[in-house]
């Protein structure tokens, strides 16, 4: 059931851009960098407070305490563990509060493990996001891949080729003929990168919801090292605030940081 609370105004309606990160919890003993959502959201923290206009919050361990931290957001970014484990699908409560964002065409964002989901959360899934990752169906690994070339969208522009061994999740179960969907990163073992391989291949995607909103996915970011590709940032920060409805420079958002900048973020 949904809230029968009276209906808030579409986030396009907020003069404001307010940008919540949800960092998931961290597994006690993981190596250095591995998994380290938390240095990854205060990194986004960082880099979209340097397009105008835009207000970042960021939350540890998955849920804010205090839920008012996502009344006017724009987009709601998750980067955590995934095959169930996502806080957000910690209750019902929570479950209905993400769909209430969704009727209001807040932005959804899910980076690595987060675009999981178990069979039974499927299809809310691929409603929220056009596409979902599949626990015991979809594929999963980590090999080496070059992305080179990109189709054009607002999530892309400005960005540059990068080569990385990732962990990825592939075979995303999308919505039927990819309707809304824009495929905008490949991987898969065979065929490394390229489009080659198909709707199994795409790891990221731009989705635009029949009933408004955009939500935006990348299964990479295995380990906090891989932001140190500029061009990775560069499709994160431009999809994110695509995803708030929020403007995209025809070069891209400002994302620059020095690789031993970056150092300083981690958990």
């Amino acid at each position: 059931m949904h809230s029968s609370e009276p209906p808030r105004p579409a986030a396009r309606d907020f003069p404001g851009g307010r940008i919540v990160l949800l960092a998931g919890r961290m597994r006690r003993g993981d190596r250095l960098g591995h998994h380290d959502y938390r240095a990854g959201c205060a990194l986004l923290d960082s880099l979209l407070r340097r397009s105008p206009g835009v207000e970042a919050a960021s939350v540890r361990d998955g849920w804010p305490e205090d839920e008012r931290v996502l009344d006017d957001a724009r987009s709601l970014v998750c980067y955590g563990a995934g095959g169930g484990k996502q806080e957000f699908l910690g209750s019902a409560q929570r479950v209905e509060r993400v769909q209430a964002l969704v009727d209001r065409a807040v932005g959804l964002v899910m980076i690595h493990q987060a675009v999981s989901v178990p069979p039974e959360w499927a299809d809310r899934a691929t409603q929220w996001l056009g596409g979902a990752h599949v626990r015991g169906r979809s594929g999963r690994g980590h090999w080496w891949t070059r992305h080179r070339s990109f189709p054009e969208h607002p999530a892309t522009r400005g960005v540059e080729p990068w080569r990385i061994r990732d962990g990825w999740l592939n075979g995303i179960e999308f919505v039927d003929g990819l309707r809304g969907i824009t495929p905008l990163v490949w991987s898969g073992p065979r065929h490394r990168g390229t489009s080659a391989g198909g709707a199994g291949d795409v790891v990221g995607w731009a989705y635009e919801r029949p009933g408004g909103g955009r939500s935006f996915c990348f299964s990479g970011l295995d380990a906090h090292s891989a932001w140190s590709h500029s061009g990775l940032r560069q499709l994160l920060v431009n999809g994110i605030l695509w995803s708030a409805g929020l403007a995209v420079p025809d070069g891209g958002a400002p994302c620059d940081v020095a690789r031993k900048d970056l150092r300083a973020y981690l958990t």
